[in-house]
């Protein structure tokens, strides 16, 4: 199973070898240590990897999956670790690559890999977060200077939250208005929207650069070893130049020239967020891999009550351990698939350059990122409390776990707007394929739908044989069935409040139906895609406990979605043999629980959790003694 979900495992062993000899850098508990104690911990981490001859940004820009792969390593390392590899390399080294033309790459990008150029990427405004539309520092071209002028207009505008810019950073890529005197002589300022520019901050030995604010955002929930920062600018002068200006271009003069639309070139610069998202989805699924293995093993081997007179039992035999985690397993294994996929499809992408590949990637991105950082945002929460008192142990890592994943959840997009996005991109798919009038589109839908169902009409079936819900074209069926009908209704219901309310009162009305329709349809994507990678798997025994974790996954897609009620597609009796099968399967997967997430080959000095270690099952406590001054017996 290890070899069938990771293809990159000598990778892996290597890196995590090399990690190993430096013991010292890995610390049991992060708990105490002051913010900038962290900071240059995570820094030694970087410059050791960078050392040793890992490239990140040249992974990045020549093999994607190693990147990410590389991130997703790391996470399990120190999640201020990843995202301080990601501000670096896929958001400041990225805009160069994306935004930039092959002089500024010429220029910038191996100091970049060497972390011998520290950068930031300034987009977030204190009051503009995900509205990047409406950013308001400016950069004003000097004509007779040649030079930007880069401001910030009011306190609203200053940029919030920046990684890398309260004590790294030495060049920031700023995203703000561009701005040209109007070519007709008036004296009016044209402005041309978002772009992006290269802006100092501070020279190599940390001085502020002139016309440069930098304040250090302070502590925060967690991610200390980040050292996030505000930015202020005042008359801070650039040259012309240093416009990244792939997509849009200034000339000597003024005269401003883009191949592109408005639209499409906002959309292209925004790109740079795709990444990101693709990052943070391969991140937050680390720590639930880790959680999750935790969990696990603690469940395995932890003890408690029992029948009179007769030894006690692993809290893992307990049925409502069991609910509470076989899911969470299968989840793990589900989103692994999906992830893979994304990793490749958004690869792709970038070589390729499909216009219908870069839009489907952005929505499965974003999607994506939604579901799983909010899945494991979750998990983490379930996997604490399954360990009981000891989950609560710093040194068991749970704490720091769920502290620093929060944020995961909030930047490169709020996960509510991201699943507004992809439920938008959903509505413009389906009002193109189903126009016309009202009655007109309503038929064709119906039509549709009766084409894609069973031959054994499940809208008519009550059936609830194991062998049928079982079936992986009823478990595909129904999670499509479920998205089209999501659709369709939320498709109706804006029609109606538009009339009354307008567009963006029907949206707001429409809100929690809209968010419901995006997560069913990256679980049926998510389905999909482990449906696909169980196909690609030989060994029968692997097989097996695949197709199980699938069928947990999907059967609990529909059990828990409180839309199938009074809904003819699932009828009440079938819902209640959903359920039991869930309690059989999930009864089932305990039994090689522990081998499933050993598969995930998490090695203990990278676990760091003394409860979660590959030795516990034979000596359950003596780590964990150990990590508090005692010595075992």
């Amino acid at each position: 199973m290890e070899r069938f979900l990771d293809e990159h495992r000598d990778l892996k062993a290597e890196v995590y070898g090399k990690l190993e000899q430096h013991r010292d850098l890995l610390l049991p508990t992060l708990e105490g240590i002051s913010k900038e104690e962290h900071r240059e911990l995570v820094r030694k981490i970087l410059r050791l990897l960078v050392a040793e001859g890992y490239r990140p940004m040249h992974f990045y820009q020549h093999d994607l999956q190693k990147y990410y792969y590389l991130g997703e390593l790391m996470a399990l390392v120190d999640l201020s670790l990843t995202v301080k590899m990601g501000v670096q390399y896929s958001l400041w080294g990225g805009s160069i690559v994306n935004l930039g033309s092959e002089r500024h790459k010429k220029q910038y990008l191996e100091d970049v890999d060497q972390f011998r150029l520290p950068g930031a990427f300034a987009m977030t405004e204190l009051q503009h977060g995900s509205n990047v539309a409406a950013l308001q520092t400016e950069a004003v071209l000097d004509i007779a200077a040649d030079e930007w002028v880069i401001t910030t207009p009011d306190d609203g505008a200053i940029k919030w939250w920046i990684g890398n810019a309260a004590e790294d950073g030495q060049m920031a890529t700023v995203f703000a208005r561009l701005k040209v005197p109007s070519p007709d002589g008036s004296g009016a300022i044209d402005d041309h929207g978002v772009h992006a520019f290269l802006v100092p901050l501070r020279d190599a030995a940390g001085n502020t650069a002139s016309g440069v604010e930098i304040r250090d955002c302070g502590y925060k929930v967690g991610l200390q070893g980040v050292d996030n920062g505000s930015l202020k600018f005042t008359g801070v002068r650039i040259p012309r130049d240093n416009l990244l200006d792939r997509f849009g271009t200034v000339e000597r003069g003024g005269q401003y020239r883009s191949p592109f639309s408005a639209s499409r070139r906002f959309a292209a610069t925004l790109g740079e967020l795709t990444g990101g998202r693709v990052g943070l989805c391969c991140s937050s699924l680390a720590v639930l891999k880790g959680a999750v293995t935790v969990a696990v093993r603690y469940g395995a081997t932890r003890q408690q009550f029992g029948p009179p007179g007769a030894p006690e039992v692993a809290v893992l035999d307990y049925s409502s351990q069991q609910a509470k985690l076989m899911p969470l397993l299968a989840s793990a294994y589900a989103l692994h698939a999906a992830t893979r996929f994304l990793v490749g499809q958004y690869a792709e992408a970038k070589r390729t350059k499909e216009e219908d590949l870069v839009t489907d990637v952005h929505s499965l991105s974003a999607g994506l990122k939604a579901y799983i950082t909010n899945f494991t945002a979750n998990a983490l929460n379930v996997c604490r409390e399954c360990c009981g008192g000891h989950g609560y142990a710093a040194v068991n890592r749970f704490g720091a776990w769920r502290s620093d994943h929060d944020i995961f959840q909030t930047f490169e997009g709020d996960n509510t707007v991201l699943l507004q996005q992809v439920a938008g991109l959903l509505l413009k798919k389906y009002q193109e394929r189903f126009s016309g009038t009202p009655m007109q589109a309503t038929y064709a839908y119906l039509r549709q739908m009766a084409l894609d169902s069973l031959p054994a009409n499940p809208l008519a079936s009550h059936e609830t044989s194991p062998r049928h819900l079982r079936d992986p074209a009823f478990l595909s069926r129904a999670l499509k069935y479920r998205v089209a009908r999501l659709l369709h209704t939320v498709a109706a219901r804006l029609r109606k409040h538009t009339k009354r309310l307008g567009a963006f009162g029907a949206w707001n009305k429409c809100l929690g139906h809209l968010l419901a329709l995006a997560r069913a349809h990256i679980e049926s994507i998510t389905y999909a895609r482990m449906s696909a990678a169980l196909d690609t798997c030989s060994d029968g025994d692997c097989r097996k406990a695949l197709k199980a974790m699938a069928d947990v996954f999907a059967l609990g897609c529909i059990q828990g979605d409180v839309l199938w009620r009074n809904d003819d597609y699932i009828a009440a009796e079938k819902v209640k043999a959903i359920v039991k099968l869930q309690e059989d399967l999930c009864r089932e997967l305990r039994g090689i629980a522990v081998p499933l997430v050993d598969s995930f080959a998490i090695p203990d000095h990278i676990l760091r959790s003394p409860i979660g270690q590959s030795s516990y099952t034979r000596d359950p406590y003596a780590e964990y003694l150990r990590s508090i001054g005692w010595t075992p017996s």
